[in-house]
């Protein structure tokens, strides 16, 4: 098999667009495919549309050379030997995942095969969508020895997706057949073994030629499961320390200590150990849902699953409360809010807690001004300026004679602004931290009434008042 492969990612969102450059990066022939011709054509041009690192430098290298971009499914399935689906599988009202557009690219795919092709899930997707994506081909008319169906999970965070894509803890290939197999370790070769990062000029991470990721040939049905089980590990990771936040806030215990000291443990870890107002994005709400939904269909009690999310929902009311405490009446109140992307170093909004949060406050009859670094074009969709709700041009300003200041999102840049600066501005020095990113003996001694989640209540001494 030839090192160069010839690929074609049907689907040009956060994960589709990702692994196109980055399939590129690797030195394959990649077509990306969308049914938006406007997207196309910004793709076309070098408009990377969305906010991750690394991304516009790879687009730019690549497009219109070994990454192109078009709206024909048809042209791309003929030439390629690897098909990736890479589409939206949003949350239906029940909660399961809506896989009618996985569906819609398989029939479409199936009406172009003419030779053999290797089709590969990588949108998220429950248990058992490998075997409806070859029924939908079988129907179509293809005979089964034409094409292999793989799942081959993506595991990006968003902010950091082509580095976490390049230099990936593990590749996952769920694969019923050898062929497949070969076809799919062949992609990745240039990672696995180690080739890709001799090379100059290679977007940096932590492996290396003698130190590369490593790949897990598992069944498609494992591969499908990884994912999903992955996703709603994390999640309730989080939710478990915010739960910890709580008892912590009870008790005047400091979480931050607590979660370091779980965190040392090395069976634990400290990541996804750090306490807020809730996660949010596009994968997790989704795909707890999905996992716990596929879990009631095959008759297993999963109640767990249903917990994290109800802490999850109760972390944004406790917040609120919070800055109700905080404030004594919200009705009225004029607040600076940084931060409305679901997490930091991304313009992401998608189910963003930040974004419930400012929902919320505006309901209480709040005014607020608000800022976040990128994804201010995107809530301001979502939520149009107005009498009560306008976008600042930076943090100092958001704060610009508000009652209160809240952090409800944990952009890097945020935990270097200026205390002193950020006090000044403000109406009262009243700082409602989501996102800990203080610590509260500094926040106090800039002259804050500081409150963060799961730790004690800091506040000016006299002399710093004065």
């Amino acid at each position: 098999m030839s090192s160069t492969i010839e690929i074609a990612v049907v689907g040009s969102g956060y994960v589709g667009l990702v692994a196109a450059v980055c399939f590129a990066e690797m030195g394959h022939q990649v077509t990306c495919v969308d049914n938006d011709p406007r997207k196309v054509a910004a793709l076309q041009g070098g408009d990377s549309l969305i906010h991750e690192e690394h991304l516009p430098e790879l687009l730019q290298r690549y497009r219109n050379g070994r990454v192109t971009f078009t709206t024909n499914l048809g042209e791309a399935t003929a030439k390629a030997q690897a098909i990736f689906i890479a589409v939206g599988t949003p949350q239906s009202d029940t909660g399961h995942a809506d896989l009618s557009y996985v569906e819609a690219v398989a029939c479409e795919i199936a009406r172009h095969l003419d030779n053999y092709k290797v089709i590969v899930e990588k949108s998220t997707v429950p248990v058992y969508t490998n075997e409806w994506i070859r029924r939908s081909i079988e129907r179509n008319g293809v005979d089964r020895k034409m094409f292999d169906v793989v799942s081959n999970p993506e595991f990006l965070r968003e902010g950091s997706a082509v580095s976490d894509f390049l230099h990936p803890d593990r590749i996952v290939v769920g694969a019923d057949s050898e062929r497949a197999a070969e076809v799919l370790k062949a992609i990745y070769a240039p990672l696995t073994d180690g080739s890709y990062y001799d090379q100059q000029g290679i977007i940096p991470g932590r492996f290396s030629s003698s130190e590369p990721p490593p790949l897990l040939l598992t069944s498609t049905k494992s591969a499908e499961i990884i994912k999903h089980a992955s996703n709603a590990f994390l999640a309730l990771k989080i939710s478990f320390i915010n739960a910890v936040a709580n008892l912590c806030e009870a008790t005047d215990a400091n979480v931050q200590q607590v979660a370091q000291g779980m965190g040392l443990d090395s069976r634990i870890g400290p990541k996804f150990l750090r306490p807020g107002i809730g996660y949010g994005g596009s994968c997790f709400p989704k795909d707890v849902a999905a996992f716990r939904s596929v879990a009631d269909q095959m008759g297993v009690d999963f109640a767990l699953l249903t917990e994290v999310e109800k802490i999850n929902a109760t972390q944004r009311k406790r917040f609120l409360s919070k800055v109700r405490s905080a404030l004594w009446t919200l009705r009225g109140k004029r607040l600076g809010v940084l931060g409305l992307a679901f997490k930091g170093d991304t313009d992401d909004i998608r189910d963003s807690p930040a974004i419930e949060m400012v929902k919320m406050l505006l309901g209480e009859g709040c005014s607020i001004n608000a800022f976040d670094p990128a994804g201010m074009e995107r809530s301001e969709a979502v939520l149009p300026a107005g009498d009560k709700l306008k976008y600042a041009a930076d943090a100092y300003a958001a704060a610009e004679d508000a009652d209160a200041l809240l952090i409800l999102t944990d952009w890097p840049e945020f935990a270097t602004l200026n205390l002193g600066k950020l006090r000044t501005a403000l109406r009262y020095p009243i700082l409602v931290d989501g996102r800990n990113m203080f610590e509260p003996a500094v926040a106090a001694q800039a002259g804050f009434n500081y409150y963060s989640v799961g730790r004690p209540a800091a506040h000016p001494t006299r002399d710093e008042v004065a």
